[in-house]
């Protein structure tokens, strides 16, 4: 698993795991050598003081076996994990690592494992938290994407968690449940059934997305601080029931997890970094969640800062529009740490229809650049069609109808050619923001050498 493009702290977590096999190794020799001691002590006192033993000692080493294999098994549980998880179904094993942390045995089984070394467990709690094993052979799961194959679809209507991999035929495992599919949940933000967590939540940003996001918070119960660059947008939230935050940093200090949604990638720096920022609220324990869609350099950086300050980090960009925003039905695209992710729960039913957990950070930021660049490329296709057919003398209102019978009928089809031909040109998402998503889209794809032609034409347009 160790490649030279592997990162820094992969290279210290492959270390640390190394080095705690040899300690255990070590122990467990230790313990064979003591044990044959006492053996041999105990055997002897015996035969002097019994002439005849031969059943003690017959019990006595099957005792011993007993112990000698019980610190076995414990220790191949531990060194042996991925192992273990690749042989269960991918259901099952998160049902079995919800309610613990991975790599931590149930409690009556604690006496039989070997302790981890506080490096392991240092490693475990910060940066490498978010660490997803590959999958294995032995999995059902075939033609897995090396890059994404770990993929969540939370917040359906099942009780039970619904783990799904994604494979390069878009094939859906199916489940124990029997389940062929995995539907997401209509809005919760709509139907109001979801039960706020008893978390304090923080937001910094109230522009289209960031107020409709505030205001479902609020709908479902939510205990949430606000703070704006423009502090007269908090206004209408505080008479709604939110807290005024004076800073960012006050903001993160106060709060259990704070969320935040700014335009690009310098505000999103700005926002941590500058003055009276968030990194200066954090300390260990504290969450942040950037909802902000950025580019994977920079939702990089800002991880390892609040990281090494010990907090806890989650990207969570969000793909809709202001209207989607307001009715609590975005899709939201999550990466980091798992655990974060988790505890948002109720947030992100508040807030949207559905989410996926993408695995580390930086996959999120990618993944939402890819689906902008896609529906900036279809906005400026629209446009183009209704304005030739306009100027060559056919309808609008025609063209949309045959669309709509067709295989591109959509909802952002439909609501987009409506607003044209109502001549409703109000903003749901800001031209510049568009062409913001399509840049760093454009970018993404020079840094890995791969040609975005028809992004490259929207990207000129808008």
């Amino acid at each position: 698993m160790i490649k030279i493009n592997k990162g820094k702290r992969f290279q210290q977590a492959v270390d640390a795991v190394e080095e705690f096999l040899r300690r255990a190794k070590g122990k467990d020799q230790t313990s064979s050598h003591t044990s044959a001691d006492d053996k041999s002590r105990r055997n002897s006192s015996e035969e002097r003081s019994r002439p005849n033993s031969g059943d003690e000692k017959r019990k006595l080493s099957l005792s011993e076996g007993k112990v000698k294999k019980n610190v076995g098994e414990g220790k191949k549980r531990v060194s042996s994990g991925s192992a273990e998880r690749g042989s269960k179904p991918p259901l099952k094993r998160a049902q079995e690592q919800s309610p613990r942390k991975r790599g931590r045995p149930p409690k009556d089984e604690k006496d039989l494992t070997i302790p981890e070394s506080s490096t392991v467990k240092g490693m475990m709690a910060g940066p490498m938290a978010a660490f997803k094993w590959q999958p294995t052979a032995s999995e059902p799961v075939k033609d897995a994407d090396p890059h994404f194959h770990h993929f969540l679809l939370s917040q359906t209507e099942k009780p039970a968690v619904c783990y799904q991999a994604i494979t390069k035929k878009l094939k859906i495992c199916e489940e124990e449940t029997g389940s062929t599919s995995i539907q997401a949940a209509d809005s919760t933000a709509v139907n109001g059934s979801i039960t706020p967590t008893d978390k304090k939540i923080g937001f910094l940003g109230l522009g289209l997305m960031g107020s409709g996001i505030v205001s479902n918070l609020l709908k479902m119960g939510h205990t949430v601080t606000v703070w704006n660059r423009t502090a007269e947008k908090c206004d209408l939230f505080i008479q709604e029931g939110a807290r005024l935050g004076r800073t960012p940093a006050e903001v993160v200090s106060t709060c259990d997890i704070t969320f935040a949604c700014v335009s690009d990638p310098k505000a999103a720096k700005d926002l941590v970094l500058g003055p009276s920022g968030v990194l200066q609220g954090i300390r260990p324990g504290k969450c942040y969640v950037d909802m902000s869609t950025v580019d994977a350099d920079t939702v990089t950086e800002l991880a390892q800062v609040i990281v090494s300050r010990g907090g806890r980090f989650l990207e969570a960009p969000v793909s809709g529009n202001q209207q989607l925003s307001n009715d609590g039905m975005l899709v939201i695209l999550a990466a980091g740490d798992r655990g974060l992710y988790e505890d948002c729960s109720s947030c992100f039913q508040a807030m949207g229809k559905t989410s996926f957990f993408l695995g580390e950070v930086g996959n999120a930021a990618k993944m939402m650049l890819i689906v902008n660049m896609v529906q900036g490329s279809f906005m400026a296709t629209i446009a183009e069609g209704l304005t030739l057919a306009q100027v060559t003398g056919q309808s609008q209102q025609t063209l949309l109808d045959i669309l709509n019978q067709g295989q591109l009928a959509s909802i952002f089809l439909d609501q987009k050619c409506q607003n044209i031909l109502q001549g409703n040109f109000k903003p749901d998402f800001y031209l510049k923001y568009i062409q913001k998503d399509l840049r760093l889209a454009i970018a993404l794809g020079d840094a890995v050498n791969h040609p975005t032609p028809m992004a490259a034409a929207a990207n000129e347009v808008m």
